[in-house]
């Protein structure tokens, strides 16, 4: 009996260079319930009168202040905290390039914008939107903490509590915001120092790679 030649595998097409008649928009590739919605909603909310008087008139246009604020502070809530990976990640991620509009600041920008401008706020917003995000189940709070210390939430926020109780908490957890603060600002010297003012290597500034080699 004559064997069945086996049939050749198939695999899905893959076109790269393939022109769409309608390209897809960035909100079509983002799910409604995103996390990044949420926080672009938050902060739409905010006041940042403060921030914005920071700023002197006339010059060059800057990026807007809140779109920056959303940025770095998505970023965190996402565990990126550095000035070089928020910026690679706003030329390679659909929710902050969503969430930018767009926008590419480099990470000099975000930089200085980190550093000198929200210097004073970063602190409170970031633990105010972590807290939010706790609250409706979207974040695990210890996942933001550095030494494996487990902060024990309020299993139910509308029970009674003792109000002594409610203030130690959250004294105890803006006293480890700020030290997870402390560690970003430490994340970002230890980058600086060993990039000086060159960007992440994935951009090339430093190699040379022939077709040769290749």
């Amino acid at each position: 009996m004559k064997k069945k030649a086996k049939s050749p595998p198939k695999f899905k097409p893959s076109h790269q260079n393939q022109i769409e008649l309608l390209p897809p928009s960035l909100d079509e590739l983002l799910p409604d319930d995103h996390i990044v919605r949420l926080v672009d909603h938050v902060f739409d909310q905010m006041n940042i009168d403060k921030l914005v008087a920071t700023y002197k008139g006339g010059g060059t246009t800057s990026y807007h202040p809140r779109m920056m604020l959303k940025v770095i502070v998505y970023a965190y809530s996402q565990k990126i905290y550095t000035s070089r990976q928020i910026a690679k990640a706003l030329r390679e991620q659909i929710p902050f390039m969503w969430l930018s509009g767009g926008n590419r600041p480099d990470f000099r920008t975000i930089n200085r914008f980190r550093s000198s401008r929200l210097k004073k706020v970063i602190n409170d917003v970031f633990g105010m939107l972590v807290e939010l995000l706790m609250d409706a189940g979207l974040v695990r709070l210890e996942d933001y903490f550095v030494d494996g210390t487990k902060i024990e939430a309020n299993a139910n926020r509308y029970s009674f509590v003792w109000k002594k109780s409610v203030a130690n908490y959250e004294a105890r957890l803006q006293s480890k915001f700020r030290n997870l603060i402390k560690h970003i600002d430490k994340a970002n010297a230890d980058e600086n120092a060993r990039y000086g003012d060159r960007d992440l290597e994935e951009l090339g500034e430093d190699s040379h790679v022939t077709s040769e080699q290749i």
